[in-house]
């Protein structure tokens, strides 16, 4: 079995070309023999839009990820795919037809995986395939972002200022609100995506003089903001580093003894997030429209990835692959 996929070669060098899918190594398997697809509690989705994060596959793109374990060239990008469950091992057959998010895939013969959901098809264990709403269209492969939003959210106080209107930040503003916490700011340098905000104010950080705000969630990814939100914070207050940063963070420390300032850093969601961004979905508290601003068929991924990146009206780019049945 094989599958169309988006392949980062090299950094900047992305290619659209079929690869070998693998399954699972079910239990008693010689793991130095090619597992058959599909294992007992595998399902093979059809994929049907993929998102590409402006964060984490931006550094996968220019080269400048971190080491982590399986990191390497060549790579599957991708945990924001949707697609249908069109076979499934003896285990979960019963899965068949499900409409689901696919938070990233490791199922290929000749390619890394990271995080590998970028692909006309893909298999992965059943408990991965999170069942969602079909009804949401693209907007569903947002569901990623908004867990990784709810997570840091429920790790501490909901924030009154909020770095980047990206489409994280602005997810962290709804979600905020959706919950029952005051409305936050907004901070964004470039005009344009200053637009589009609803119950929550968005300005420039020039035009902002409060200095006593009690918690600051970083959308940015900037790791140079530091020294400029410290002085923003209230004695005690906390910054939480909700981006994902590929340069080291620094502060200086004469700024942030005397705030007393507490730092914290959000990782990625996991499946009760997952689960909670679901039921605030569902429920209509929290919405994900009006984020996807680009939709591009696959094959001109090549064409989409350096968009997403360089594109400032870029909010959030999907891959169709309807066209690559």
């Amino acid at each position: 079995m094989d599958a169309l996929a988006v392949i980062l070669e090299a950094p900047r060098r992305i290619a659209l070309r079929k690869l070998a899918l693998t399954g699972s190594i079910a239990p008693g398997q010689n793991p130095d023999s090619a597992p058959a697809p599909l294992a007992p509690a595998d399902v093979l989705v059809d994929v049907r839009w993929s998102g590409i994060s402006s964060g984490t596959e931006k550094l996968l793109w220019t080269g400048e990820m971190p080491r982590f374990p399986g990191m390497g060239y060549p790579l599957v990008p991708g945990y924001e795919s949707l697609g249908r469950i069109v076979d499934a091992g003896a285990d979960v057959a019963d899965r068949i037809g499900d409409w689901v998010f696919v938070p990233g895939a490791a199922c290929y013969a000749d390619a890394r995986a990271l995080f590998g959901g970028t692909a006309q098809r893909v298999i992965l264990p059943s408990a991965r395939a999170f069942p969602i709403g079909e009804s949401l269209g693209a907007d569903g492969v947002l569901f990623a972002l908004a867990a990784t939003a709810l997570h840091a959210l429920n790790g501490g106080p909901p924030p009154d200022l909020i770095i980047g209107h990206g489409t994280l930040g602005r997810l962290l503003a709804r979600l905020s609100i959706a919950m029952g916490a005051p409305s936050p700011t907004v901070w964004e340098r470039n005009p344009a995506r200053r637009r589009d905000a609803s119950g929550y104010a968005v300005i420039a950080p020039k035009d902002d003089d409060r200095h006593d705000y009690t918690t600051i969630y970083d959308a940015s990814g900037d790791a140079d903001c530091l020294d400029l939100l410290i002085p923003r914070l209230a004695h005690g207050g906390e910054i939480v580093m909700a981006g994902f940063y590929a340069n080291r963070p620094s502060f200086a420390f004469a700024p942030a003894f005397r705030a007393e300032a507490r730092f914290r850093v959000s990782a990625e969601f996991t499946s009760q997030d997952l689960a909670a961004t679901r039921a605030l979905v569902d429920a209509g508290t929290c919405s994900l429209a009006g984020l996807v601003s680009h939709v591009r068929p696959a094959h001109q991924a090549k064409d989409a990835y350096p968009e997403t990146f360089l594109d400032a009206d870029c909010l959030k780019m999907v891959l169709d692959w309807s066209d690559c049945a």
